[in-house]
């Protein structure tokens, strides 16, 4: 991508996620950290080499986001580096497979996602639900990590023809962090008002969505990324996916609380050309990155599986690790 093409990108964003002076993107474009940058923390992220691999699943999965039940215990792999989302339960499938042709050089394993309930387990919804497998950052380093230390992240993700999709439009897949930041919060109490400071998690990520449109006078399907979020907390569409098979994409956080979001098609590391947009989701600066994970969507007819993904080689990095390094 050319600097005029990353320039146009820019104005795309200014107009989505932060309405700032174009005279400031200047300096937000210069600040950013292109995912896969610093030091990886290897006690994070996984390779799925180990063909003992596997994930302890603890049926039923939880689903706190619906009925309020976490259903504990809850999944973990036997590698300590994944679990269970509280909030919304693993995927029903979390198996080892052998690597798609065009992966990642050396790589003989990766993992699939795969779910047919992704509400409550057995009692189909017919609404669109998604489930959560969540990497092992906060637990495994000692604590969450702040932005001054630019943790950044990055996956490859193997996507089916389309032919192979869920034959739904929406949403089926996601890769995502868990951020936190201090909000003030005004509470009424008969005459009088107070404020108080509090603690409040959200979640960025880049959604890959299935859609349709007109070609030729009729309607096909095709796919594209969709940005978590702007300042009033709204997805905003991304680039379209012209082709599918692997994709590599990452999210990094700086020190000036931004997310900036990437993706390539194939398995090569992220540059600059790769950016897709910077935003300060719900209008919060974030300030500690707890972890990142993986969605997996479906419509939760109890009839239709998920789309399959296939997700290889996350990593998490840091650029100063000197607190993070203290903690091992």
């Amino acid at each position: 991508m050319t600097i005029l093409k990353l320039n146009l990108r820019v104005v795309f964003c200014l107009g989505l996620c932060f309405f700032t002076p174009a005279s400031l993107w200047g300096q937000h474009a210069s600040n950013i950290v292109v995912p896969g940058t610093g030091t990886q923390l290897t006690q994070v992220g996984d390779d799925f080499e180990d063909e003992s691999w596997s994930f302890v699943f603890n049926n039923p999965k939880s689903t706190e986001d619906i009925d309020e039940n976490q259903r504990q215990p809850l999944g973990q792999s036997t590698n300590k580096r994944w679990y269970e989302g509280a909030k919304r339960g693993h995927p029903d499938i979390v198996q080892r497979v052998p690597t798609p042709e065009g992966g990642l050089e050396g790589s003989t394993g990766s993992l699939l996602l795969k779910s047919l309930f992704t509400g409550i387990p057995n009692r189909p919804s017919r609404k669109m639900h998604q489930d959560d497998f969540i990497c092992n950052v906060q637990y495994r380093i000692g604590g969450t990590v702040p932005v001054a230390h630019s943790p950044n992240m990055t996956t490859r993700v193997y996507l089916p023809p389309m032919e192979e999709w869920e034959k739904r439009n929406g949403p089926h897949f996601a890769f995502r962090a868990a951020v936190e930041t201090t909000i003030t919060e005004t509470k009424n109490q008969f005459l009088f008002s107070s404020k108080e400071k509090k603690d409040e998690i959200y979640w960025p990520g880049l959604f890959i969505v299935r859609d349709a449109k007109k070609v030729d006078g009729r309607m096909v399907p095709y796919a594209h990324f969709r940005v978590r979020a702007d300042r009033r907390g709204g997805d905003f569409m991304g680039p379209e996916i012209s082709t599918m098979g692997w994709w590599t994409l990452g999210i990094s956080f700086t020190p000036d609380g931004l997310v900036h979001y990437f993706a390539k098609p194939g398995v090569e590391e992220l540059t600059r050309d790769d950016y897709i947009a910077t935003a300060m989701p719900y209008g919060y600066k974030a300030e500690e990155v707890r972890s990142f994970f993986y969605n997996v969507v479906n419509g939760d007819n109890g009839k239709d599986w998920s789309t399959d993904w296939i997700v290889d080689d996350p990593k998490f990095y840091v650029i100063k690790n000197e607190r993070v390094a203290k903690r091992n």
